[in-house]
């Protein structure tokens, strides 16, 4: 693939923009709970779907230094390290995780197919669920199913949803030739 001298401009620039959007992502949400549900999971696989794999979980890197350094972009407004290593802090720590995976789904070519979308994506979110549904089990002295209830089951119907529109948006964003080349 050819690169130019704004080729890095242009990575850098998608890498900061897929954190930024990751961190607004935590105040579009529904609240039907406790934890509400937000679009931070459909900016994390589009992270992935949108830069690769390694690009993608730098970007949630990006994301989480913000929060821990004490910018307000963890859900509710949060930040901090106490939040980063709180009760939900396995499924933040899950976000580089997962845009790790779903950046698998780019091909060779930087393409994006349906298939490997949605396989890549729901590895991804599997992952996810089960470092968030370990962290919070062992953080509040839950027992598993309890975890589960409080952690996942909400959310996994949701997170199909997320799934899907990033595998959607990522491939538009493909076909647009919007995305920057391939590191």
């Amino acid at each position: 693939m050819n690169t130019t001298p704004l080729t890095d401009i242009h990575r850098l620039t998608w890498t900061a923009l897929m954190a930024a959007l990751i961190g607004a992502g935590a105040y579009i949400n529904l609240p039907i709970g406790p934890v509400p549900v937000s679009l931070q999971t459909f900016f994390v696989a589009l992270a992935g779907f949108v830069l690769g794999p390694k690009r993608g979980a730098l970007a949630v890197g990006l994301y989480l230094l913000a929060g821990a350094v004490g910018l307000p972009v963890f859900a509710g407004g949060k930040s901090g390290l106490g939040h980063l290593f709180g009760p939900t802090g396995g499924f933040l720590i899950g976000f580089v995780f997962y845009a790790l995976i779903a950046g698998l789904a780019r091909t060779g070519h930087g393409g994006i197919s349906w298939a490997r979308g949605f396989v890549f994506g729901i590895l991804g979110m599997a992952l996810l669920f089960l470092m968030g549904v370990a962290w919070l089990k062992f953080s509040l002295n839950l027992t598993w199913a309890r975890a589960w209830v409080l952690g996942v089951a909400p959310f996994i119907l949701w997170g199909l949803i997320k799934t899907s529109l990033a595998v959607i948006t990522g491939r538009y964003l493909v076909r647009a030739g919007l995305l920057p080349a391939r590191a």
